[in-house]
């Protein structure tokens, strides 16, 4: 953020200190103590200790519209140890984010605003959804590198229209979850100057001490990472607080940590620096010596003095005032430029350009084929020339995931336009920082094998939780990666990410399945998505021959039939379904009538019409053989109690693909014999 337009967006630091600023903070206090009491649950320690802190960034240095949380040029605000919830909720009320007293005093009750961890979309100005340590930091790593590529790509000489900064409060536990190292190593990489966390140093955890398990110098370890490090001693001091944000908003080539010394608890007569504090509601007695030490009437609960809510709520008169600022630097930036103005206006309504798909290939039957990661890279290729925001990277295996954008840039630093990001060996990160992009417009996307899913599961179910069109593409899905052996087999992980809701798992069979698949995430607003991917060729199928893989948009759908109702039915995702085509034809040369149901979304097809789904699977014909080269939980719902599912249930080998398939018994010839005995055919 320049430095005029940050001065424009605070309260001047040399303002004296005034009473109003002392009560307000301890409006923030009190009003998180009580409303911790009320629900008989909740963290009210942290909120007491950092009330100067949030104060101080929101009055001033926060550039925000509490009338319209959605200000594209917003600074954002992230509360990543998001069990101090109440202190958002404290600030959010009384800046007027449209949270009420009531909505206080239902602190973590059915049907509030105010849960007991931040949700986005469910609590206007939550920015995104913390309390799963580690999260919100990492999600700020993307917000900043959504506004570095934002700003590259739509800033002109004369029209900065972009340059927001990200701030951040994290704890302890924060720094010590894996996720963060990964995410602050590469935000020290790229030289991200737009985002400020600042850490709660004051060691209290649930079981007692920091020093129990965690004894890092966050200090060095952070100049490890190429990180602007400073460092408030004493919480309560609006000087150094303010002083150390200035510093950190005025650094022109490294994020910054601020580490803030505090006590948790702070006021609580026997309860600051315990445990006790950090997750238990304080009980009457300790809040009533809290209020005392604050100067605050003891018997007064969720007390706002009206000065304080006064003065709180000029944040909105200059929220508007600096986003009609704004809206005027759009209209002439867009006079301008129209038609990088309309980009924006489809990335803030999730809207795609006309002929985004118009150069997706089909692709032509061939019985050898090619392996989906690869005409996935093609297909990707394709669209990314129409999205300018669709941009991503690889966990490090962009060769074998095929997810380079041809003849585009790499996004590095001081070349923040580039689209092609290098996330290093960091799943966890990766995604967490996917999740942060997404939050800020952007399209992203990101990818690893399918057996690092696990590294990475966490921030992808948050993905689903905040309802974000994230893309995971996963390539080497199977036992049919081969040599690599067990330890990079998937076995469980289908099924695993299957379970997680709003998560669209989405195995295509050959690559026009895949081209479809992309055309289904290209146009969610809200699933995120996961693409799993061969690394060995599957046949491309004969679409003259076989139905058309337009119907992946419907989840599942008849790919090979039969003359009237069939006796069996062979079903599969991915890789197997070959096995079932083959299998398919042999059964229908020996009279047998059969059907084969390519599955590759089962939560796509699950949102079908009951008529639909009777249509692809009629209830009349119970012989049903499921394919899958993976554990067989789930299958049992298509196939019933009367089918078979053909599964791996333990782990995978080291061999040759086609060796490890014959080996575990998927073979065209062991589905038909399958299906032979379900219907009293076979030996």
């Amino acid at each position: 953020m320049s430095d005029s337009v940050k001065a424009a967006a605070a309260v001047p630091l040399d303002t004296p200190r005034q009473p109003i600023d002392q009560l307000t903070i301890n409006t923030i206090r009190t009003l998180s103590m009580d409303a911790v009491q009320k629900a008989n649950s909740g963290h009210p320690g942290t909120p007491m200790a950092l009330a100067p802190l949030a104060y101080t960034i929101f009055e001033r240095f926060l550039k925000h519209n509490p009338k319209n949380p959605h200000w594209a040029n917003r600074d954002r605000f992230v509360l990543s140890n998001g069990h101090a919830s109440m202190l958002l909720y404290s600030m959010l009320y009384l800046t007027g984010y449209g949270l009420t007293l009531e909505d206080l005093k239902s602190f973590r009750q059915w049907n509030s605003k105010t849960p007991g961890h931040p949700e986005y979309h469910h609590t206007p100005g939550v920015e995104t959804t913390t309390g799963p340590l580690g999260q919100g930091i990492s999600n700020s790593v993307g917000m900043a590198i959504a506004e570095r590529w934002i700003a590259a790509h739509f800033n002109r000489p004369g029209h900065e229209i972009f340059n927001y900064t990200t701030y951040v409060i994290c704890g302890d536990g924060d720094l010590m979850e894996g996720v963060s190292h990964e995410t602050a190593a590469i935000a020290g990489h790229l030289g991200l100057s737009n985002l400020v966390w600042m850490y709660d140093n004051n060691h209290i955890t649930i079981e007692g001490t920091t020093s129990l398990a965690y004894s890092d110098d966050v200090k060095k370890r952070f100049e490890g990472y190429h990180w602007n490090v400073l460092h408030v001693t004493d919480a309560n001091s609006l000087d150094q607080i303010g002083a150390a944000l200035t510093t950190a908003t005025t650094n022109p080539d490294k994020p910054t940590m601020i580490i803030v010394d505090s006590h948790i608890g702070y006021g609580a007569p026997t309860r600051q620096d315990t445990k006790e504090a950090h997750g238990e509601p304080l009980g009457d007695g300790e809040i009533e010596g809290a209020k005392k030490f604050y100067g605050w009437p003891v018997d007064a609960k969720f007390l706002v003095p009206p000065e304080v809510l006064e003065h709180m709520r000029a944040a909105e008169a200059r929220g508007a005032e600096w986003e009609a600022e704004w809206n005027k630097k759009f209209a002439a930036y867009k006079a301008e430029y129209p038609e990088l103005a309309r980009e924006w206006e489809m990335i803030m309504n999730r809207e795609l350009p006309e002929g985004w798909d118009s150069e997706i290939p089909t692709f032509a039957a061939d019985a050898k084929g090619v392996a989906s990661r690869e005409s996935s890279g093609k297909v990707l290729n394709a669209i990314a020339k129409h999205v300018p925001w669709l941009l991503g990277g690889s966990a490090d295996l962009a060769p074998s995931t095929k997810t380079l954008l041809a003849g585009e840039k790499s996004f590095e630093k001081d070349s923040y336009g580039g689209r092609n990001l290098h996330f290093g060996i960091r799943e966890h990160g990766m995604a967490a920082i996917l999740n942060g992009m997404a939050l800020s417009g952007l399209r992203p996307y990101g990818a690893s094998f399918l057996i690092f899913s696990d590294y990475s599961r966490p921030a992808i179910r948050l993905s689903a939780l905040m309802d974000l069109p994230v893309i995971h593409i996963f390539t080497h899905d199977s036992i049919g990666l081969g040599e690599d052996g067990p330890t990079h087999q998937p076995i469980e992980q289908f099924m695993t990410l299957r379970a997680i809701p709003r998560m669209l798992f989405i195995r295509p069979a050959d690559a026009n399945e895949v081209a479809e698949s992309w055309r289904v995430i290209m146009k969610q607003k809200k699933h995120p998505a996961i693409l799993a991917l061969s690394r060995q060729a599957l046949p491309t199928f004969d679409r003259t021959k076989y139905a058309s893989a337009a119907g992946v948009s419907k989840g599942a759908y008849v790919l090979a039939d039969c003359d009237g109702a069939p006796e069996v039915i062979l079903m599969s995702s991915g890789s197997e379904v070959k096995l079932c085509v083959a299998a398919y034809e042999t059964l229908k040369s020996e009279g047998v009538k059969v059907r084969v149901v390519s599955m590759p979304c089962w939560e796509i097809f699950e949102e079908q019409s009951a008529e639909y789904k009777e249509q692809v699977l009629p209830n009349a014909c119970r012989a049903r053989v499921a394919v899958e080269a993976g554990t067989n939980l789930g299958w049992d719902y298509y196939t019933g109690l009367d089918g078979y599912v053909l599964c791996r249930t333990d782990f995978g080998a080291s061999a040759p693909a086609t060796e490890l398939f014959t080996q575990f018994g998927f073979t065209p010839e062991n589905v038909a014999n399958h299906a032979r005995k379900l219907i009293g055919k076979g030996k």
